[in-house]
């Protein structure tokens, strides 16, 4: 039997890593002058969304990672009081997720953290998404937790979804051709340990969640709210449309 998690509140993650170094380039002609986590949906930047979402269940630091157009990032988060940032310049050479993440990992020692994609926005369902994560992780079973959304149900995304997920949250990988129930959101937590023995320079987190299927240490959790997947102009218009016309004149959740 796995052991109960330790209390959510006590052993909440303070740190995070936003991956905002994408070149965006399905975005374009958009981004080709704005980098994607600068994007406003909703009158608001991508990122902020994203930064919102971490300072709202504690997060006290961010590293956030840049490469496209990466002045105009490092000077819109100059803009953010509310938690301390961290640049993590990969100028030189795109890393990719799983070698970003990799150079940061000194920022965190040896705690579990969030990490997040820059251009993800999602909407809270009746409990806070980062929240239920918190909630579900269980550092004695888990290496990663990623937020997972119901493949048919999420706005702008046409693929065929990435995990099949047992009754208790252990994931797998769905079969090539596949259509599978959940989609991955971009959003985790992670602990460091599960990049011991991996490659220097550029690699994908895929080589992570595979080494965690192996040791069946990945797990999920199921959003409850709305997701968008903003890859596309389309892709963003819907969002806009669907933030416009539920949220005309209130703050969302």
């Amino acid at each position: 039997m796995s052991k109960k998690p330790k209390s959510a509140a006590k052993n909440a993650p303070k740190n995070a890593m936003v991956l905002a170094a994408g070149l965006g380039l399905r975005l374009r002609p958009i981004t080709n002058k704005t980098p994607k986590p600068l994007v406003k949906v909703a009158d608001r930047t991508l990122l902020d969304h994203t930064l919102d979402r971490l300072v709202a269940v504690g997060v006290e630091r961010a590293v956030v990672n840049i490469h496209h157009l990466a002045d105009q990032v490092e000077q819109h988060l100059g803009n953010r009081k509310d938690l301390e940032i961290i640049i993590s310049s990969e100028a030189d050479d795109l890393l990719e997720t799983g070698g970003g993440v990799k150079k940061a990992l000194e920022h965190f020692g040896d705690e579990p953290f969030y990490i997040s994609n820059a251009d993800v926005l999602w909407l809270n369902g009746p409990t806070p998404a980062l929240g239920r994560m918190i909630e579900r992780w269980n550092d004695d079973e888990m290496d990663v937790l990623l937020m997972l959304h119901s493949t048919v149900e999420a706005y702008g995304y046409t693929g065929n979804g990435d995990f099949e997920a047992e009754p208790n949250g252990k994931l797998s990988r769905k079969l090539e051709g596949e259509i599978t129930p959940y989609l991955f959101t971009g959003v985790q937590i992670i602990h460091p340990r599960i990049f011991e023995a991996t490659p220097d320079g550029a690699f994908s987190l895929n080589v992570i969640y595979d080494k965690a299927i192996e040791a069946e240490r990945l797990y999920g959790v199921v959003h409850d709210g709305e997701w968008f997947h903003i890859g596309t102009p389309d892709g963003l218009a819907q969002a806009e449309v669907y933030m416009g016309q539920r949220f005309s004149g209130m703050r969302h959740r």
